[in-house]
């Protein structure tokens, strides 16, 4: 038995290249998908061709045309992207062991036998990458890594891109990833790089040699000391976990950029998720905002409540939270909002409250209003009823 376990697919800019596979005319050509068919949209996607001329993902259409004379622009299509999805994996689930489908375009297999050995794994990613362009297309290409977790399987799988094949363990760890910087890898946000650089930890190498036990009083959370125990190779596995959450994101428009634009986009994004939240019967102990100023780092926090599923109460944590944010983002353009509620669980176990009073798995009248309005609106189309003044957004992902 060899020292790999995981291998990590990521498939090569994928929404393109389906689109690619589906006309052929604009095979070797640079192409960018737009989440709005306009002049004022932006690129979600972009093919290999395009990102060679330095076009990306939240790059406009006026300077992916100026970087990139004669790109062919298409809306996306994300229903058509998840259908492509769901054929590869079938074909990787032929050849090897499926264990997750991580993303839209993203994939994870246990390894095992032969394939367990470098040799075997690379003559395994070779069997899978000739099967998937047989029998899903020629067009779609991935980049694969091995490692003996999912977290330096996932590392190695983005060192080499298109098409390529890395591995990542202990005999070449933590050389191989020294170039990376810290928010390079996967779970490290900005806010847990700051958090990391005031402990002084302050480049990749030193991560992985951090004490596990000084890890997790950094992440304030066992979660840092699997992280780095994952970096060192042990065979830590994910975590089976149950829902974590209701949340919504969107990569913003350009005329719902400016910051209060963008906050009325937050607060129809706060009614689109507490509304799921009560569909699910859950409750919420946590709300947390992101923001994405365009040219820097995202800014993000959260702030703990009573478990709740009224949509009154998470909209006064939103309104705190923008003007905790205010300072970093004032007079700047936001590329993208989202908004998470967590710490979830069922109403039904919620605890009875003497103070309000409210009996145990009782809705308060808060949440009692709020579950009227989710009727109401269901029975007579959404947004009959809002909680104040909202700018939906509908997004792309509907088509396809």
């Amino acid at each position: 038995m060899g020292p790999f376990r995981t291998l990590y697919i990521d498939m090569n800019s994928f929404f393109a290249s389906v689109e690619q596979q589906l006309d052929p005319s604009i095979r070797g050509r640079p192409v960018a998908i737009t989440a709005m068919e306009n002049e004022k949209g932006c690129c979600v996607a972009a093919s290999y061709e395009a990102k060679a001329f330095g076009v990306k993902t939240g790059t406009s259409v006026p300077d992916a045309r100026r970087l990139c004379p004669g790109i062919v622009f298409l809306p996306s299509r994300h229903r058509l992207y998840v259908r492509f999805n769901l054929r590869v994996a079938a074909v990787l689930d032929r050849y090897a062991e499926l264990e997750r489908i991580r993303s839209v375009d993203e994939f994870q297999i246990v390894l095992s036998g032969d394939a367990t050995d470098l040799d075997g794994a690379g003559k395994l990613v070779a069997a899978l990458k000739s099967a998937v362009s047989a029998e899903v297309g020629e067009c779609l290409r991935f980049s694969a890594g091995i490692g003996p977790n999912h977290l330096l399987a996932k590392i190695a799988g983005k060192l080499e891109k298109p098409n390529g094949f890395q591995w990542l363990w202990p005999g070449n760890m933590p050389d191989r990833i020294a170039h990376m910087m810290l928010d390079d890898l996967p779970g490290i946000s900005t806010a847990m790089k700051e958090r990391l650089e005031r402990a002084g930890i302050r480049d990749v190498p030193s991560l992985c040699r951090l004490e596990p036990r000084h890890a997790r009083a950094i992440w304030r959370s066992v979660e840092g000391e699997r992280f780095v125990r994952s970096l060192q190779g042990a065979p830590i596995p994910l975590v089976q976990t149950t829902r974590g959450g209701f949340g919504n994101s969107k990569v913003l428009a350009p005329e719902f950029r400016d910051p209060l634009s963008a906050y009325l986009v937050s607060r129809w994004l706060v009614e689109k998720a507490a509304t799921r939240l009560r569909r699910e019967g859950r409750v919420a102990a946590r709300f947390s905002l992101h923001l994405s100023p365009m040219g820097r780092h995202t800014w993000s926090a959260s702030m703990r409540c009573a478990a709740t599923q009224d949509t009154l109460e998470f909209m006064r944590i939103n309104r705190a939270l923008w003007r905790m944010a205010w300072p970093s983002i004032r007079g700047r353009k936001l590329a993208g909002i989202g908004v998470h509620l967590s710490d979830v669980d069922f109403l039904t176990a919620r605890t009875g409250d003497l103070l309000l009073p409210i009996a145990p798995a009782e809705r308060t009248q808060g949440e009692r209003i709020s579950a009227a309005a989710d009727f109401i609106n269901q029975r007579f189309g959404a947004g009959t009823i809002t909680f104040g003044i909202n700018q939906p957004h509908p997004g792309f992902f509907e088509r396809g």
